[in-house]
């Protein structure tokens, strides 16, 4: 094979890397710093027993097919059913990952005619939905309600004839913030719009029972909700709640839907059993914020302000390699924090993304507050006294 043939993506590879933004796979290792597993139920014995279960009563491990052949399971039904009954929604309908429900939503449910109206800050995996859809494109800063509601009433101006469609996070992955979803609710009623709300690092963690920020909005025509199953709920996947006349759409249209093999049986199992854990044991939920608690109080103690107000928590440093080699120390020193780099963040905020989860405890948050100060330097902050 000709080198000339690679030699276009090796020069992209050494841009990155002149850049400090080349990507690596690492192990892991050290204290989990960097995990989604907020409740710590990726090693949960209940959902490994759950799991242990199902395969002595017959689950089998694959689908064998999509879910419209032999791909359906009764393990598939019955947490959809479980789902909709515990997040209070009309349906559920069950996808591989986070990422594919996203994907799958925005290039099926909005029309030619409609208009995606997309806070900066949502993740890839909705930006490519919408790129790959057939609705118009428009962004609107940040968490900010009219900037979304200007976006539609320009729309209209520009005789923009379909259904406007909000699509935001409930709470942001790289910046901890809280979406106005009163605020965003309030507009797509004044404009007719659907509302889709990504729940994926709020699922499991806020609102009543672990339901969301958005459980208050959910049961309702116009919501669209997408609760990832990867992160505090300690398996994979995604479901996807909304009235039953939007998921027997997907049912019938959605592509990623129908040409794919159906999730995992038994991963489907291990996400009732997480459900299920919501509900019996609330002490994970307030044990956690306990420890967010905490983190927050430390921080303003050490650096005198404040970085966000979830178990997500940003250390913006800015500069790419300065990130990179920050995380670097502070894994050699047994904490598995990562930098993160653009794009995924905006030019210039690289940053350390701080996880919070019950794999850590009140020890190892003051441990690494403690490195952080002596590595970035005392002088930076004011005296904790």
């Amino acid at each position: 094979m000709s080198s000339d043939k690679l030699a276009i993506y090796a020069k992209a590879l050494q841009d990155l890397a002149a850049d400090d933004r080349l990507r690596r796979l690492s192990p892991r290792s050290g204290a989990d710093f960097s995990s989604n597993d907020y409740l710590g139920l990726a090693q949960s014995p209940r959902i490994k027993r759950a799991i242990a279960a199902a395969m002595e009563a017959g689950t089998p491990v694959g689908a064998g097919g999509s879910r419209l052949l032999r791909g359906n399971c009764a393990e598939h039904e019955r947490l959809e059913a479980e789902a909709a009954s515990f997040f209070g929604a009309d349906s559920a309908l069950f996808f591989g990952s986070g990422y594919l429900a996203n994907f799958a939503v925005l290039t099926t449910l909005p029309q030619r005619d409609d208009l995606l109206v997309l806070d900066a800050f949502v993740h890839a995996s909705t930006h490519e939905g919408a790129r790959a859809g057939r609705a118009e494109i428009c962004q609107f800063k940040h968490n900010d309600a009219d900037a979304a509601e200007d976006r539609i009433l320009a729309w209209r101006r520009d005789g923009g004839v379909g259904r406007p469609w909000i699509v935001v996070e409930s709470l942001y992955s790289m910046d901890g913030d809280v979406a106005p979803l009163d605020d965003l609710i309030a507009v797509a009623e004044r404009h007719d719009a659907f509302v889709v709300v990504d729940e994926a690092h709020a699922t499991g963690v806020h609102g009543p029972q672990g339901r969301g920020l958005a459980a208050r909005f959910e049961g309702r025509d116009d919501i669209v909700v997408v609760h990832t199953c990867g992160k505090a709920l300690g398996a994979s996947g995604a479901l996807v709640t909304a009235h039953r006349v939007l998921r027997e759409t997907l049912i019938n249209r959605c592509r990623p839907f129908i040409f794919a093999t159906a999730p995992s049986p038994l991963m489907a199992v291990a996400v009732s059993e997480a459900l299920a854990i919501l509900q019996d044991e609330p002490e994970r939920r307030q044990k956690l914020a306990q420890l967010v608690a905490f983190a927050h109080r430390e921080i303003v103690a050490r650096f005198g302000e404040t970085w966000s107000s979830s178990q997500i928590i940003p250390y913006v440093v800015g500069d790419n390699a300065r990130a990179m080699a920050l995380a670097q120390s502070l894994q050699q020193r047994g904490f598995d924090v990562r930098g993160i780099r653009p794009p995924t963040v905006p030019a210039g905020t690289a940053r350390l993304r701080l996880s919070l989860t019950l794999n850590v405890d009140e020890a190892a948050i003051t441990a690494l507050l403690d490195a952080l100060v002596e590595l970035e330097g005392e002088s930076r902050w004011r005296s904790a006294s």
